[in-house]
C-alpha cells in the first residue's frame, strides 16, 4: 500500500496557500511576498453595478439582519405609528427623546411636502415613521425596506393608498417596486418624489450611493425631487467623535480625547459624505439637476441636529433657477427686512451648536425667525459649520455643477472588505489546505 503523502516543507506553505486562495470566488489575485500571502478582491465582488457584488451583498445583509432583529424586538414602539426602535443617542446610549424624534419626523414630512408631490417612493421606510404621516397627504405612497418584519407590519396596517415591498435601495427600478407603484397609481406610474431618509449611513461606499441616486434621478418624473435626508456629514466626523468622547469622559486630557477620536473615526462603520459628493454624482446624470442643502432645524441639541444634513435634488424643473442677491451675515441684520427686498441668500451665519462666534445662531433660531415666510434654513455646501438663509425657499436650489468641489467621504466598506475577506480566506484554507492555515494572509486594496 502506498504510504501517507509527505508533509509539505514549511517554506512551501505560503505558495500552497496562495494557490488555494486564488481559487476563491472573491479573490482576484493571491501572491507571496516575504512569506505573507497577499490577496486582492475581485472587482465584481465589490461592484454596485451592473449588479451588486457578493461582498456588497454581505455588507447589506449585515444591516438587514440588524434592523430586522431591532424591529422584531420593538423595544422603542410607543404607538402603532411611532416605533422608535433603534434610535439611541451616541453620547448617552439612552433612547432619543420622543418629543425630539417627533419633531425630527415632522421636519422631514415638511421637507417632502414642500414641492407638493403626488406619488412618493420611499427607499428604506423602516417602521413607517414617515409612511404613516405621508400616505394620507399625497396621492400615493410606496415604501421599500430590507427588513421583512417592517414590511410585514406596514402591509398588515392597511394604510390607504400605500403599498410596501421588501427591496433594497439599489432595487428601486426592479419589477416588484414598479408593480407596487402601478397598484397604487396606475399603469406606468413614476414617482415625483423619491425619498431616502436616514438610510445612507447604512450604504457601503460612494459607489453604492452613486448607483442608488442615479437610479432615483432617472426614475423620478420631470420636475420631481429626490430627497436624501438625515445624512451624516463627513466634514464633521472629528467633531462628532470629540463630542461623544468628551461626554463619556469629561476629565480626559485633550491629547487623550484626540487619540480616542482618531481611533473612533477609523472604526466608524457608517457612510459619511458631504454635499460635494452628491453634486458630483448628480452631475453624472444626463438630466438637469439642482441641489438644495438644508440644515436640521429641530429645537434639541443632539447629534441629529448638529452633525447631519438634508439634501433635495430637483430634476428637470420647468422654472428657471432663482438667482438671488447675496448678503453676508454680520449678526445685526433684521431678517424680515432683508428678506423683503426680493430673492436673497444670506450667507456666513455661524452655526451656534458647532462654533462660538459673534452673530452665531442655531438652525432652530433661524427657523423661528422665518416662520410664516417663504424661506428656508440652508447649510453652506462647503462648510457645515456655517448656515445660510434662502428666500424664497426655491432660491436654495443651485445647479449641481456650481457645487462641484473636493468631495470628502468616510467609506466603511474598505474596512469591512479587509476583515471579511480575511475571514473568508482563513476559512478557505482550513477547508482546502489545513496544513497552511497558519500562514499569514494580508488583504490588499483592489486595483
Amino acid at each position: 500500500m502506498p504510504g501517507p503523502e509527505p508533509r509539505p516543507d514549511q517554506d512551501d506553505l505560503p505558495a500552497l496557500a496562495a494557490e488555494a486562495l486564488a481559487e476563491h470566488p472573491w479573490i482576484a489575485q493571491a501572491r507571496v511576498l516575504d512569506g505573507v500571502v497577499r490577496i486582492r478582491p475581485r472587482a465584481d465582488a465589490l461592484a454596485s453595478r451592473p449588479q451588486v457584488g457578493s461582498l456588497v451583498s454581505e455588507y447589506l445583509d449585515h444591516w438587514s439582519e440588524l434592523y430586522d432583529w431591532t424591529y422584531e424586538k420593538a423595544e422603542g414602539r410607543h404607538a402603532g405609528d411611532l416605533d422608535l426602535s433603534g434610535w439611541r443617542a451616541s453620547d448617552t446610549g439612552e433612547p432619543l427623546p420622543v418629543d425630539h424624534m417627533g419633531e425630527w419626523v415632522d421636519r422631514t414630512v415638511d421637507l417632502v411636502l414642500e414641492t407638493r408631490p403626488e406619488l412618493v417612493l420611499e427607499l428604506g421606510c423602516g417602521t413607517g415613521l414617515l409612511a404613516h404621516r405621508l400616505h394620507g397627504r399625497v396621492g400615493g405612497y410606496v415604501g421599500t425596506d430590507v427588513a421583512p418584519t417592517a414590511v410585514a407590519a406596514l402591509t398588515a396596517a392597511g394604510l390607504p393608498g400605500a403599498a410596501f415591498v421588501r427591496a433594497a435601495a439599489h432595487e428601486a427600478t426592479a419589477a416588484p417596486v414598479a408593480e407596487a407603484l402601478e397598484r397604487v397609481a396606475g399603469a406606468g406610474a413614476r414617482p415625483d418624489c423619491v425619498l431616502l431618509n436616514s438610510v445612507t449611513q447604512c450604504f457601503p461606499d460612494l459607489g453604492y450611493l452613486r448607483a442608488v441616486l442615479l437610479d432615483a434621478i432617472a426614475l423620478v418624473r420631470p420636475g420631481g425631487t429626490v430627497v436624501v435626508g438625515d445624512n451624516r456629514h463627513s466634514g464633521l466626523l472629528a467633531e462628532y467623535g470629540g463630542w461623544v468622547e468628551r461626554a463619556a469622559d469629561p476629565a480626559a486630557s485633550d491629547a487623550e480625547i484626540a487619540r480616542r477620536v482618531a481611533r473612533r473615526g477609523e472604526r466608524d462603520d457608517e457612510l459619511l459624505f458631504d454635499p460635494a459628493c452628491l453634486a458630483e454624482i448628480a452631475a453624472a446624470s444626463p438630466r438637469e439637476v439642482r441641489l438644495s442643502v438644508r440644515a436640521k432645524t429641530m429645537d434639541a441639541d443632539t447629534e441629529l441636529t448638529r452633525y447631519r444634513f438634508d439634501a433635495v435634488l430637483r430634476v428637470e424643473a420647468a422654472d428657471p433657477p432663482v438667482v438671488p442677491r447675496t448678503v453676508e451675515w454680520t449678526g445685526g441684520e433684521e431678517l424680515e427686512r432683508v428678506l423683503a427686498q426680493g430673492p436673497v441668500r444670506v450667507t456666513g451665519i455661524p452655526h451656534a451648536l458647532l462654533v462660538s462666534a459673534p452673530g452665531a445662531r442655531t438652525p432652530a433660531d433661524l427657523r423661528r425667525d422665518l416662520a410664516g415666510s417663504d424661506a428656508c434654513v440652508g447649510l453652506d455646501p462647503a462648510d457645515p459649520r456655517t448656515l445660510e438663509v434662502h428666500a424664497p425657499a426655491s432660491a436654495a436650489f443651485r445647479p449641481v455643477r456650481e457645487l462641484l468641489g473636493r468631495p470628502r467621504a468616510h467609506e466603511p466598506f474598505h474596512a469591512f472588505v479587509e476583515r471579511r475577506l480575511g475571514e473568508a480566506a482563513r476559512a478557505h484554507l482550513r477547508r482546502h489546505r489545513p496544513e497552511a492555515r497558519g500562514v499569514r494572509v494580508a488583504v490588499e486594496a483592489a486595483s
